[in-house]
């Protein structure tokens, strides 16, 4: 689970992590009062979306007068935001944020995540902060500087102070960035988050340190240990598909192709992906029915998939185990009869109860292309898409 930036920099501040003051406004007229509520010789508007490069996009705006405070805020509010992260369809801008302006000095990165291939919690840190850490970690990895936690002994002062000065924080912020991050560690473990990230992390005129954008992610798996998070969610920020698809206990997870794609298994859903786009072919979503589905849940995804206009041809891979195929083959011919399907359709069946549904399918008044192989399904799709 996502939540906005001045959400997350009030946790931090529940963790004693500085940021600069700030205020929350659902419109204009609320953000204007803010502007007036700071009196600042210099403000900062900053759109609230689920997405990094705001700044890039012209998401974020200095002012320094009431006049251009109200023309950044029309500029902004109720407009579409397109940056990186969003897609070409943007990300419609219904908060800001009103901050203090900060004089700075020096920006840092810092972030802590987990590394799936060692299992572990790894801190990040780089002296180049700000917009372009992406860039930074592609060409020149070597300004990135990593502490990876052993789960047995947390995180030991040791790693925090040696990663502030790897980081290369000046010598007399060395005690408050050591602080800075076991306080962050703490946060992360203690919300089950995925992602704790301060970028940028600066050094002011003023010389002490301040969380200047902040990013927390949490784990949807372990939100049932934190009731206080609910109400962070923003459910406009979510993609409609996906919030109708977990009502019905499917996994879907909307992309940017023209293949629909209906499995049952995460490994065999990314596997199902990858093969479409090696043959040339872009799939349209990920979308796992799981092992228990019914012949009514197999209805509803296709009915999702269905909602999506570009989808021009849909994927069905099954491996039968627990999941029976002529379940999936009942669901299918249901869901064509209802959407009244008119797009090529290529079903892979194979394992429990696979030649019921192959007969079911053929006996129905489909067009359905066979596909006796995961590798030539794909193929197959991917051909009469084009």
């Amino acid at each position: 689970m996502n939540i906005h930036e001045y959400q997350a920099k009030e946790l931090l501040k529940d963790y004693g992590i500085p940021v600069p003051a700030g205020i929350a406004a659902l419109s204009s007229a609320a953000a204007l009062e803010a502007v007036e509520q700071l009196d600042q010789d210099v403000t900062v508007i900053k759109a609230q979306i689920h997405a990094g490069g705001r700044g890039k996009a012209g998401g974020v705006k200095i002012v320094k007068d009431k006049n251009t405070a109200a023309d950044a805020i029309d500029a902004l509010f109720g407009t579409t935001l397109v940056t990186p992260q969003t897609g070409s369809a943007g990300k419609r801008v219904n908060r800001l944020l009103i901050e203090n302006g900060v004089e700075i000095e020096k920006e840092f990165y810092l972030s802590i995540t987990i590394d799936r291939a060692k299992s572990q919690i790894v801190l990040i840190g780089s002296a180049s902060g700000g917009m372009n850490i992406e860039e930074i970690a592609h060409f020149q990895p070597e300004k990135i500087t990593r502490e990876v936690v052993d789960p047995l002994i947390a995180l030991p002062m040791f790693q925090a102070r040696r990663l502030a000065f790897n980081m290369g924080i000046p010598a007399p912020l060395i005690q408050q960035a050591t602080k800075l991050i076991l306080q962050l560690y703490k946060l992360f473990v203690e919300k089950d988050c995925t992602i704790a990230e301060i970028n940028p992390l600066v050094v002011t005129k003023a010389h002490t340190l301040l969380a200047l954008d902040a990013k927390l992610t949490f784990d949807d798996n372990a939100l049932y240990r934190h009731p206080e998070l609910a109400s962070l969610k923003d459910e406009s920020e979510e993609d409609v598909r996906e919030k109708e698809a977990a009502g019905y206990g499917l996994s879907y997870i909307a992309l940017d192709g023209n293949i629909g794609c209906l499995v049952n298994g995460a490994g065999l859903a990314m596997a199902t992906m990858d093969l479409l786009k090696y043959h040339g072919g872009s799939p349209a979503n990920f979308l796992d029915v799981g092992g228990d589905a019914t012949t009514d849940k197999v209805t509803e995804a296709f009915k999702i998939i269905m909602r999506d206009q570009r989808v021009k041809g849909i994927f069905v891979n099954i491996f039968g185990g627990i999941m029976k195929c002529d379940v999936i083959a009942k669901g299918i011919v249901k869901a064509a009869n209802v959407t009244k399907m008119q797009l090529p359709l290529v079903v892979r069946l194979e394992g429990t109860n696979a030649e019921a549904g192959r007969r079911i399918l053929a006996n129905a008044a489909l067009k359905v292309a066979a596909a006796e192989s995961l590798d030539g399904g794909a193929q197959k799709i991917v051909s009469l898409v084009r």
